[in-house]
């Protein structure tokens, strides 16, 4: 185990709460009949977690001091994302878990027919929330901002991910194949995160590459401890069941490297994530920390 700042937790916190808050404003009550499926999108986006795709925006944005209201509705866009994903990712026809964030998945609430929808609406309206003049007063940020999430969370990224996730050769893939996979499936949105507070801040050629390659070095570590908890986490820790991969014979990291060399493999891709920041130098203490925070996190 490596020293952790105390001020990543407090960092994190802070930032979870100003995004719930930009959430419940973006997401408002509707009383109408179409209401239920706005409630359905609210219970999923407003059901807590780590936030930490919204705080890796945060964050590398305030790197280029970016005014943080524009910061903070990319963040909440993203999550939006996020948020529909994990819904989607929660039925039947996938993987068809019970429990999410400690508490029912959507289409238990509901029905599969919601949290589809749910999930549909969180998507489309992530991209309202970015295309808004709020978001940014250039419209060549936001279409930056939005072409790139685009990419990130379809076929060239989370949702191609997925499909691999689900096909019958998931099973058999190497080293390689899981590598890809979940830079896919889990890495792209993580690395979309750190692009985007790029994008905000107008950064330098090389100030985007290193955040783009810190961002890849985390979203790779983040996915192996996911793999680790999954083999040695309670229901209890992570918020939701563990052990799903392994039960259902995927080719996992663990499965492939084996517990102490995938936590070794973790520990190095963390090192390297930290010294891509090196050209920021103090600046970007707190995304070193979030490094060891995913390295080290229990759920």
């Amino acid at each position: 185990m490596t020293d952790i700042s105390s001020d990543i937790f407090g960092a994190l916190t802070n930032c979870a709460r100003a995004v719930e808050e930009k959430l419940d404003k973006l997401l408002p009550t509707v009383r109408t009949p179409e209401g239920e499926v706005v409630e359905a999108m609210r219970y999923s986006a407003l059901g807590g977690g780590k936030r930490l795709r919204p705080f890796l925006v945060m964050e590398t944005a305030s790197l280029f001091n970016v005014e943080k209201d524009y910061a903070l509705q990319v963040a909440a866009a993203l999550e939006m994302v996020h948020c529909y994903s994990l819904v989607h990712d929660d039925l039947p026809a996938m993987d068809d878990s019970d429990l999410r964030r400690g508490q029912m998945t959507v289409h238990k609430k509901w029905d599969d027919a919601t949290a589809i929808l749910a999930g549909d609406g969180l998507l489309t309206e992530a991209f309202a929330v970015m295309a808004d003049p709020a978001t940014h007063p250039d419209m060549a940020v936001r279409l930056k901002l939005i072409s790139g999430l685009a990419v990130a969370s379809g076929a060239k990224g989370m949702v191609g991910g997925q499909m691999i996730d689900l096909s019958p050769s998931r099973a058999d893939l190497n080293l390689a194949g899981i590598t890809r996979l979940q830079a896919l499936k889990t890495g792209a949105l993580i690395r979309y995160a750190c692009e985007a507070g790029a994008i905000l801040g107008n950064a330098k050629p090389e100030e985007y590459q290193a955040l783009s390659l810190y961002a890849e070095d985390i979203g790779l570590a983040f996915q192996i401890v996911d793999d680790l908890l999954d083999h040695e986490a309670t229901p209890e820790e992570t918020g939701k069941p563990t052990g799903v991969d392994s039960g259902a014979g995927k080719a996992t990291f663990v499965g492939q490297l084996g517990l102490e060399n995938a936590r070794e493999k973790a520990n190095v891709l963390i090192d390297s994530a930290k010294s891509r920041l090196d050209i920021f130098a103090g600046k970007a203490q707190l995304l070193r920390d979030t490094a060891t925070f995913i390295v080290e996190r229990r759920s």
